[in-house]
């Protein structure tokens, strides 16, 4: 029986798009897209999301990739601002997140994520103060679809991964899920409508 969803963040509960905060403040177009890529689209962003490097020491690297003064300041810029430019929630997923609470479900987070979010995820995660545990693979510095985030999961907030269904918009997420014994739906068309019939046919 499930009595447990759990969701991932971006893709689904939230929007995310990483070049929003470098439009924001480079008006160059080259200048953006290899500010974008230096930043966003590098092994530091992912070391971020494991725990596993320091924003400065990512940051140095990631401007080490860049050519111009100016455009290693904005890449500087840009990482200290992406969270507030990057990420807004994604409509309906409060409405569902509500609904679900009130068949009685347990809902959690369990995301990808650098420590960062640790400080501002209560202001784009949508209908976050029913959430019953929030878990970021930065802070065990492992990531899905690895097994071992799915542990730390259950293991955190005492769950049976059978009474636990997982909303991912990432196909080998979902599979990494199934592999530890929780089933789940890949959102990755993004249609919260769909997903919501299919809840409502869990037992």
């Amino acid at each position: 029986m499930i009595r447990n969803i759990v969701f991932d963040m971006g893709g689904v509960l939230v929007e995310y798009q990483p070049d929003r905060v470098v439009r924001e403040f480079v008006e160059d177009e080259a200048e953006r897209r290899a500010v974008c890529t230096s930043v966003f689209v590098s092994p530091e962003w992912i070391m971020l999301d494991m725990g596993v490097i320091s924003e400065e020491a990512a940051l140095a690297r990631m401007q080490a990739r860049l050519d111009t003064d100016h455009a290693r300041e904005m890449a500087a810029k840009c990482l200290a601002h992406w969270h507030e430019y990057n990420m807004w929630p994604k409509e309906g997923a409060g409405d569902l997140v509500r609904w679900l609470k009130d068949q009685g479900y347990g809902i959690y987070l369990c995301s990808n994520a650098s420590l960062r979010l640790l400080d501002c995820y209560r202001d784009v995660i949508p209908g976050i103060e029913l959430f019953d545990g929030v878990f970021f693979s930065a802070e065990e510095k492992c990531m899905k679809p690895q097994k071992e985030m799915y542990a730390h999961l259950f293991e955190r907030f005492n769950l049976k991964p059978e009474e636990c269904f997982f909303v991912d918009d990432l196909q080998n997420n979902i599979d990494g899920a199934r592999a530890v014994g929780m089933d789940g739906y890949c959102l990755a068309d993004g249609d919260l409508k769909k997903l919501f019939e299919h809840l409502k046919t869990l037992r």
